[in-house]
């Protein structure tokens, strides 16, 4: 590991500064690039996060992944922890925080659009950032992509009723043009250029061409991520200096349900004896957000300035220092695990 990689919690660091500073100097740049989407899919953020699985997808072996199905104790892992365990104990954590414990500070009405927007991210599991976090413990690309995929064909399906059973709104309306745009961005088209690059460097199956692309890409894929940490707290910049007290109060309990679900799902994981390239990947699908998902329900459930669409906000400021941590955590354990 090289001192970028060593160091990548200092940098991203360094970035969330740097994102909040150059959000608050130049906030009409920031504004330009935000208003760069496509059903609430930022165009400059979805470019960046290619840039970083983009590399991830040329790893896949797609000779090796009839092999997944041999081991489908990872996959279960992961859809018990993202559709059974973790939407309720988001809503649970949600109530007990905003109802109870911090119920004299924030009004009934904030209250109760918090806790909505903690729902919207707990029923949304992640698309794209998983395949950072599989990369950076080195997990199993192959089997991240099967991971990854099934959870995706499950939120078609899964994500409307669960959010209107716990939020206990019976017309959700699900912006499928969010959903099918990101999963094309995110996983689609990156993958068929990875197929297409290993296809075109791998013809000898000799892997050198292909080893020698991927060692120029790796610095790509960190400088895309650390990109992404400054604009998305480039954004908000106006809005983390505006309400910084509700904002940690946001940020308390989702920090509770991250490191709470990723806890449970990595004993899980050991109980289970999977080896540790599926055990972290598994564990980081099922701790991790799909952010622009329950943002854009957010707005479009409660509107742009609500309380719900700033929880699924603070969600987003939330998930990469908190998942970094989760990273040195899993790759400091990796002696727990058989191999």
């Amino acid at each position: 590991m090289g001192v970028f990689e060593r160091y990548l919690s200092v940098w991203v660091g360094l970035a969330i500064v740097a994102g909040v500073l150059l959000g608050s100097w130049f906030p009409p740049v920031f504004a330009h690039i935000a208003a760069l989407e496509w059903a609430h899919v930022n165009l400059v953020v979805a470019v960046l996060i290619w840039i970083m699985i983009y590399p991830m997808m040329v790893q896949i072996d797609f000779s090796s992944i009839k092999d997944v199905g041999r081991k489908p104790k990872g996959l279960a892992l992961t859809l018990v922890i993202n559709w059974l365990i973790k939407p309720f104990s988001m809503a649970a954590l949600g109530w007990l925080f905003f109802k109870v414990f911090f119920a004299g500070w924030v009004n009934p009405e904030t209250a109760n659009e918090y806790i909505a927007g903690m729902i919207l991210l707990g029923v949304a599991p992640c698309t794209a950032m998983v395949f950072v976090w599989s990369q950076l413990t080195k997990g199993d690309p192959n089997y991240t992509l099967i991971q990854v995929s099934v959870n995706d064909v499950i939120m078609v399906f899964a994500f409307a009723p669960l959010t209107a059973l716990l939020l206990g709104v019976s017309d959700i309306t699900v912006p499928w043009e969010t959903l099918l745009i990101s999963v094309i961005l995110y996983v689609l088209l990156p993958l068929l250029a990875g197929i297409a690059t290993r296809k075109l460097l791998d013809k000898g199956n000799d892997h050198a061409k292909l080893d020698r692309l991927l060692t120029q890409l790796k610095p790509w894929s960190m400088i895309g991520l650390l990109a992404t940490v400054v604009l998305l707290f480039g954004f908000q910049a106006t809005t983390i200096l505006a309400q910084p007290f509700n904002i940690v109060l946001i940020a308390i309990p989702l920090m509770i349900q991250t490191y709470g679900i990723f806890a449970i799902a990595y004993f899980a994981a050991k109980s289970l004896k999977l080896p540790h390239n599926i055990a972290a990947p598994a564990c980081m699908i099922g701790t991790s957000n799909f952010f622009e998902l329950a943002v854009a329900v957010a707005i479009s459930l409660f509107g742009l300035h609500s309380g719900a669409a700033l929880a699924t906000v603070v969600g987003v400021l939330v998930e990469v220092p908190v998942m970094l941590s989760l990273v040195y955590f899993a790759n400091k354990t990796r002696h727990w695990f058989t191999g």
